[in-house]
Order: structure tokens, then sequence, then C-alpha cells
């Protein structure tokens, strides 16, 4: 046997289709051969009996006849084995009989980082070849002297299914007959180091249940959508002058099945649609759902980056999930995660052996806080894998946005380290130039390929113009968080009421900023874990003032310029923390008190959507004026909202302490009376009802700057909304 054969027969040979298949041998006489380990006797249906080679698993036949050749071409080759030590007979087509099948444009592009829709060939692709039908498998794993696929149907042996190389480009493929959907597998690697590596495939579109970590093959393209309709009115819409107020939620947690186990999408989209419409949220957004293999990393930590996971049904369920949303005019963001990547041997940690999606430096390729890896942004192929990631979830799933996380570590190359555990950038300077223009890019594709989708960072620093598009010099984000706001004014409403005038500037710093940036106003799920307490328990006071806070606090968020998020359970008023190990307490609605709250966030997204002064404006210094920012002694705040052509204006005070305000003036713009269209202290929201009357007076009485005012009660630890009437 000559070492070629050997090589075969050792699983160490990088190039199979140089061996196995239909070749001549130095007569030129055609041969036919394949290798399979587990066969006691081969035949060539139609052709003959296939001969073992001695003291190896490879078996060949001489194809006599031009007719012979012909057969074997147009069929590929269909054997017939007996496998060794039963009488079990086996058909199948020979892997090796078939031309590559990815294009070399596709390569091309991949390899410059350009591929938007890669995902289309990479990973595990069902495919009809010359009539059979099987599935396409595709791997980027350069530098290694073999990569196999392994699964149930060849017995986790990687010298069964050797993959052919297409050269440089380090990309592996093999088409294998037979194989179906949910049929598992993962990659073994023969890296240069003679090492044995066993992966699951980075881009497979669905994985095992955890602990199991295989991947599967995903039956794609095959969901109706009903969603048309959305998509048109998304293209369309003009998000900056409109609503949105976003309801985050995480999926495990939110409602338990009565077995305390997980809700399927299809359950999820029964129970949960209905309750966040009925608030009036205009967009959910779903911490990650990607697949990951531990439950309490809440999904930050990605092991299968194209797989929805697991725990909550199959890609079909989502889809189902998301369509229902659509149907019901309602938007879904995802959390995206393109910061990092977790250490697990079976992911994409060390994938061929070294570093290859992270670097090799821990001082850039580490995340000491979270013991995670960095994305190595400087590669094409790795900048590819997350752009075309972004592009697989909008266009596979209709995704409306993604929330990217922790973009702040990803930009700057000290995030959390000491002097000497950082590398500056080729000028210098802190900032991590491969990641901007990864951001950038994505950005751009994201906006290119779909009008309408919105990218949203997750970034808590100064970092200029990251809501600006990339032609202005900025990041290309839709918005951005507004860590600034969410935590002067956490920092804020924890006060006790009598010493809030001391810290007034808190309320007042954000209108220095908040127009730097397309904003949204964030009170997310990270500021009710972790011993920071829930929203309810951070509020100061008795049991009376903590809900009346709560409600005050909601009515700011809602009228202060910016778009709306808050975390699912806050709209309830959980005393405790949230954990992703239970659902959230609903019995409390049962209460009172627990019920005001949840409607109080109902109205104020009523008003939002339907109060255009409210919405129209929320990223212009022309949206906001104050009337009265300079009373900290009482700790009260007034200020008007416009809408573009000044048509519409709210009038919005806000009492920080717990005590009412008789003959309260405020100047107002208009010489029409007003009404109350919210109080927070209202019998309702099971406040106080400290009200004023239906028809506000408006008095020829000049007042901080305005030729009317009006005189109010203002309720103790509450928020009034005020609008004219016509």
């Amino acid at each position: 046997m000559n070492k070629e054969l050997e090589r075969i027969q050792q699983g160490k040979h990088h190039d199979p289709f140089q061996v196995l298949g239909l070749h001549y041998d130095a007569k030129g006489n055609p041969l036919v051969r394949v290798f399979l380990p587990y066969a006691e006797s081969v035949k060539l249906i139609d052709i003959g009996d296939m001969q073992r080679i001695p003291k190896s698993d490879i078996f060949e036949i001489e194809l006599a006849k031009k007719e012979q050749i012909e057969k074997y071409q147009s069929t590929h080759g269909q054997l017939c084995w007996q496998e060794k030590g039963t009488e079990t007979l086996h058909n199948s087509v020979s892997p090796y009989s078939f031309e590559p099948q990815i294009g070399e444009l596709d390569i091309h592009l991949f390899g410059e980082g350009k591929h938007h829709h890669a995902y289309r060939f990479m990973g595990a692709h069902l495919k009809t070849i010359d009539g059979i039908k099987g599935c396409l498998f595709s791997i980027w794993v350069p530098n290694v002297q073999r990569v196999s696929v392994v699964g149930d149907f060849n017995q986790w042996d990687g010298r069964c299914h050797p993959m052919r190389s297409r050269g440089g480009a380090g990309i592996w493929e093999l088409f294998i007959p037979n194989l179906q959907v949910n049929d598992s597998y993962k990659y073994e690697i023969l890296t240069q180091h003679n090492d044995l590596l066993v992966k699951t495939d980075p881009y497979a579109q669905s994985m095992a249940l955890r602990p199991d970590t295989t991947s599967h093959i995903a039956n794609t393209n095959q969901y109706d959508w009903q969603d048309n309709d959305w998509l048109q009115q998304r293209a369309e819409f003009d998000w900056q002058h409109q609503p949105i107020s976003v309801y985050e939620l995480h999926a495990g947690s939110w409602q338990r099945s009565d077995e305390d186990s997980f809700l399927n999408w299809r359950e999820l989209a029964n129970r949960l649609i209905p309750y966040i419409t009925e608030m009036g949220y205009t967009h959910i957004e779903l911490m990650p759902i990607a697949e990951h293999p531990l439950d309490k990393s809440w999904g930050y930590q990605v092991t299968g980056f194209f797989a929805p996971t697991a725990r909550f049904g199959t890609g079909d369920d989502f889809r189902f999930f998301i369509d229902q949303c659509h149907q019901q005019n309602l938007g879904v963001f995802i959390d995206w995660v393109p910061a990092h990547f977790p250490k697990d041997a079976f992911a994409l940690a060390q994938f061929n052996g070294d570093a290859l999606y992270e670097h090799a430096d821990p001082r850039q390729g580490e995340h000491q806080d979270w013991g995670t890896l960095i994305f190595n942004y400087a590669r094409n192929e790795v900048r590819n894998f997350l752009v075309t990631n972004a592009v697989y979830w909008l266009e596979e799933f209709h995704i409306d946005g993604l929330r990217v996380d922790a973009v702040a570590s990803m930009l700057y190359l000290d995030y959390s380290r000491d002097d000497s555990e950082w590398i500056p950038n080729a000028y210098g300077g802190r900032e991590n130039l491969d990641a901007m223009r990864f951001l950038r890019e994505m950005n751009t594709t994201v906006h290119g390929l779909h009008k309408g989708v919105l990218t949203m960072a997750e970034e808590s620093t100064a970092w200029p113009m990251v809501s600006r598009p990339v032609e202005l010099g900025g990041l290309g984000f839709s918005m951005k968080w507004n860590m600034g706001w969410m935590n002067d004014n956490l920092s804020y409403i924890e006060n006790n009421p009598i010493h809030r005038q001391h810290h007034h500037n808190q309320l007042t710093f954000s209108q220095l900023y908040s127009y730097s940036e397309n904003f949204i106003l964030p009170l997310s799920h990270d500021e009710v874990v972790h011993g920071k307490k829930s929203l309810l328990n951070k509020m100061p006071g008795d049991h009376w003032q903590k809900f009346a806070n709560l409600r005050l606090f909601y009515a700011w968020q809602y009228a202060h310029p910016g778009k709306k998020l808050l975390f699912m359970g806050c709209e309830i008023a959980q005393w405790e923390e949230w954990s992703e190990t239970r659902s959230l307490d609903w019995a409390l609605l049962k209460v009172e008190t627990h019920r005001g709250i949840k409607k109080v966030i109902t109205d104020l997204n009523k008003i939002y959507k339907n109060e255009i002064a409210l919405h129209d404006l929320d990223f212009s210094s022309d949206g906001f004026q104050w009337i009265d920012c300079h009373d900290a002694g009482q700790s009260i705040v007034s200020f008007l909202r416009w809408n573009k052509d000044r048509s519409e204006h709210i009038v919005c005070i806000m009492n920080f302490t717990p005590l009412v305000r008789d003959n309260y003036r405020i100047g107002v713009p208009s010489s029409n009376n007003y009404q109350e269209i919210l109080n927070t202290d209202a019998t309702r929201y099971a406040g106080s009802n400290c009200t004023n009357k239906d028809n506000i007076l408006t008095e020829n009485i000049p007042w901080s700057g305005f030729e009317q005012s009006i005189k109010l009660t203002l309720p103790p630890l509450g928020a009034l909304f005020l609008k004219k009437i016509p």
C-alpha cells in the first residue's frame, strides 16, 4: 500500500479527493476507490464487487468499460456494503464523486471579509445535487492538516468523511448524501500540532439542548411568513419621529410552565403578545437567544451564533413567535453579542489549535473581567463571520433591530485593564481601530440591506458620534443607550426626598448632552440584579412612598427626551431582584398598588404614542424647553415638550418630595386653559388622588419668561402631564 493510501487509512490525508472517487492508475486504467472502515464487503451497484486493498479499509474496482464509467458518473457511485460482524446491508453514495460546490467568487468575497450572505453556504445546508439529496458542509479552518465531518452516521469516526480543502482560503467542504434534518454532527480537526479537536459548527443553524453540544442539520426556508404588511410598513418607518417603547424580556423567566420548565416560543406568543400589546409597547427586546451552554449567563456567552437556543424550541418556533408579533404590530429587537465569546473547548476558542477567532496575545484577546475571549476584528474572515451573523438574524428571522452588547469593551484597547495589560494601536492610542472598522461595516451593511432596521449600542462612555452616520465619521448606530441618564437618575431617586435638593443637578444635567446622540433611556435587567435591588426596593420611604416614587420615576422617564426601555417585571413592581431561575412574581397583580404601577405604565405608553409632542423630537433640543429647572429647594422641575412645528406641547411637572404643593405657579406658552392628561397620584394608580380641576385656568400673569401662567396643586411624589384645551 502506497503512502497516499496509508494516509487515507490513518486519517491524515489533507486532500482525500486525490485518492478516493474516480481516478486513473499509472497505465491509464480507470479505478474507483472508497474508504469504508466498518465494511466487510462493498459492491458498486450495477458494476461489480469492489476489492479490499490488503491491510486497509480501502476498496477499489477497475471500470473496464466505457459504459461503466458513464454509469458511475451519472449515479455518483451507488454503493451497497455489508457491515463488519453483521449481516446488515447499507446503501450509500460516495461523497468523493462530487465536484466542488462553493463558487470561487463566494470564496474570494469571504476571504476579503465582504460576503454579507456567507451564512447561506457556510455551515450545513440540505441540498440536492444531480437528483441526490444530502447535506453540504463547509467550514473555515486554515492551517490544519485535515478536517472531517463526524456524526452518528459514521460512528463519530473522523477517518470516514474527510473534507475537501479549497486551497489557501482555509475553507473545507464536503457533500454527504442521504443526511436529513436534525442529524447530529461536529467537525474533527487534525491540527498542525497533530492534536485532534472536535468542534461544533460555528455556522450551525440548529444545536442540541444543553448540556449536549452537538450541531444539528437545520430545516431552512420552510416557514410560511405572514408579516409582509409589517415589513413594508417598517421600510417606511420614520423612527426618529415616532414613539419607540421597548419591553426588555428574558424568555426563560418571564413565565414558566406549571412544571416550572421553559415555555416554547409558540406558548410564549400566545401569552406574551396580548400582555405586551395591552400595555401599549411598540417593541420587545429579547435578551440573547443564540445558543449558549450556561443558563446563568443569560445568553451573553454564546457558543452557537447562528442557532436559536433549543431551550425554547426550533428555529421555526422562533419564526412563528416573531411572525405573530409582527401581525400584532409589535416589533422585535434582539440582544446581539459580537464583543466576546466563551472559552469552552467545543466552540470557537482555539478553533484550529491556535488563536483563530481570538487574538493570540491575552492583552488583546481576553476579557479578564468576564473570563471570555475577544474577537480578532483585524481578520477579514472573523469580521465576515460577525457581519453575516447580523444579516442572518435580520433575514432569516425578520428581526427588526439589534441591540449590540458591551460596545465600550470593543472600542477601548485598555478597557478594564491596567497600564501593562494592553497594547496601543498603530498610532499609540487606546482606540481599537479594527473594532471601529467592524462596527461601521456592520452598521453600513445592515442599514444598506434592510431599510427601517435599527441598531442600538450599549456604550457606557462618552465616545463621540456613536449614533451618527459613518460617512460623517460616526459609528453608524441608529441609537445609543443613555447610560449616563440611567445612572444619574437612579442615583437621584434613591436619595431620601429631604436630601434631593442637594442633588438637583442629577435631574437637569442630562440636558447638556441629551442631543449629542440619538438616545434610548434604559431601565434594563442590569439594574435589578447582583444586589442592586429591584426598582421598587431602590425607592426610599415607607410602603406608600416607594410606590409613589416609582410611579413618578416612570413618568420622568417618559417625559424626558429619548426612546424608552423597561425590563420585564418592573411594570408590576417586583419586590425581589430578577432571577433567571424563576418566573416573575405574577401574584403581585392581585394587590392594588402593584396593579397601579402596571396601569401607569399602560397609560404612559398610550400618552407617549398619542401625544406627538412627547415623541416627535426625542433627539432634538427643539423638542424640550425648561419652564423652571432651578427650584432645587422644593425638588420640583417643570418643562415643555414640543412637536416639530410647535403646534402641540405638553406641560410636565415633577414633584420629588412627599409634600403637597398648593398654589404652585408655573409659566405656560398658551392662553388656552389646560387639563390633566396624567396624574401619577390618581386613585386609578393607587395614589392619594391629589388632583387639579378638569379646567385649569390660564391667567395673564407673566411667570418664568412666559406671558401667561397657571396655578397648580402638585401631588406628593407625583408627576403631572398637562395639555391645552382646544
